[in-house]
């Protein structure tokens, strides 16, 4: 097998027989004449074959391993990895039109996400190796879910740390940039072309059905982006109060609430959620629930100390807001945050309001976004439902 050769240290090697798949740059100690993006041979420091991996020029992580054999990066490979993703998904995915397809590593295809919005898929590519198969990627795709087209969201910031250009817009068919879809017996609109993520969350799917069984009422949903946790809260029989900061976001909820004509139990409003809470407490408002689902506030490892200050603040102020038998559900999507620092930090916060939090339930992402046991990052989204005893 004709293809570039990259050497890396000891411990990169015991990183990778522990059974993680990243090499960092740090720990390539010989990338002889591989080039960005290419699919090369992992090489022990003895120059022993330990596996094929993607090679990264510029990215922190130069090497994210495709497979602990020597093999070809083609369309075989790629199509048995995508039917493999696929069997998986019609194992654990019920009950909704939308779901992730391909996840990165935890789909041992790193760098690649692939999302299902009804008939249309949605497309990232987020590795230097990953962009450099895009078309081979696009038509595996095509020959194996035959989707009435691609949509490509290669707008993410992550891509610039491979230096890869930020793109949006279709890369295959005609796929419509608003797609409806069903989720959990309720309708959402998908907007593929500037929707968060790669048009709406689908990583708290499950995690809405399980905090709409334990809400009790009023609702608070704080950030509340297209309105998931609101309209199933809603769709229970709950009246909600739905915040966000992001107008765009507000309207694409208030669409949501509509489609499904609820629109008359969830009150929109456009807020900072730290003021807002404050606020609330001044006042005297009292509610039966209150949802904490912010965006990531540790985006990095340094930044976890801050992060936790802010997990800490805003989870003291919503519980002062709760009284006994209230519920409070505390999300963090950030990686850096295992849960157990979470779970100490919203300890921290019950202690300052005065509150006894009993757990009813500690959940991770959807099913359809797996977990690697090996490789912790791909555990990202914690979701705490707590009751105030």
């Amino acid at each position: 097998m004709n293809r570039p050769s990259v050497r890396i240290a000891r411990r990169a090697v015991e990183r990778l027989e522990a059974g993680h798949v990243w090499v960092y740059a740090s720990d390539v100690s010989n990338a002889g004449d591989a080039g960005p993006g290419d699919a090369v041979t992992v090489e022990d420091p003895r120059g022993r074959r330990i596996g094929t991996a993607h090679y990264s020029s510029s990215s922190q992580i130069a090497l994210r391993l495709l497979s602990r054999e020597q093999v070809t990066i083609d369309r075989p490979w790629l199509t048995a990895r995508l039917r493999a993703a696929q069997a998986h998904r019609d194992r654990i995915v019920s009950g909704t039109e939308a779901y992730r397809l391909v996840f990165s590593e935890a789909d041992q295809l790193p760098g690649l996400i692939v999302d299902r919005y009804g008939e249309s898929l949605v497309l990232q590519t987020v590795t230097q190796g990953m962009d450099a198969i895009k078309s081979e990627i696009a038509d595996c795709l095509e020959e194996c879910f035959h989707p009435a087209g691609i949509w490509e969201r290669n707008d993410a910031p992550v891509r610039e740390r491979e230096t890869l250009p930020l793109v949006n817009g279709i890369l295959r068919g005609a796929p419509q940039a608003q797609v409806a879809v069903a989720m959990n017996g309720l309708r959402f609109r998908a907007d593929l072309e500037a929707g968060q993520k790669t048009g709406v969350y689908l990583d708290q799917r499950e995690n809405y059905v399980s905090v709409a069984r334990y809400a009790v009422g009023p609702v608070l949903d704080c950030f509340t982006s297209t309105g998931g946790f609101a309209l199933h809260a809603a769709q229970a029989g709950h009246i909600v109060e739905a915040v966000d900061s992001g107008a765009a976001a507000l309207e694409a909820a208030r669409t949501n609430a509509e489609a499904n004509g609820l629109e008359g139990a969830i009150r929109f409003r456009e807020a900072d959620v730290f003021d807002l809470l404050g606020s609330y407490r001044v006042s005297g408002r009292r509610f039966g629930t209150v949802i904490l689902d912010p965006p990531a506030f540790a985006k990095t490892l340094s930044a976890v100390e801050g992060a936790a200050r802010g997990y800490k603040e805003i989870n003291r102020k919503a519980l002062q807001l709760l009284e006994p038998g209230g519920i409070l559900v505390s999300c963090s999507c950030s990686h850096h945050m295992p849960e157990t620092l979470l779970m100490q930090t919203v300890a921290e916060a019950a202690v300052e309001a005065g509150k006894t939090l009993r757990v009813l339930e500690r959940r991770i992402q959807a099913a359809d976004h797996p977990v690697l046991l090996t490789v912790p990052e791909t555990l990202y989204l914690k979701c705490l439902i707590l009751q105030v005893v």
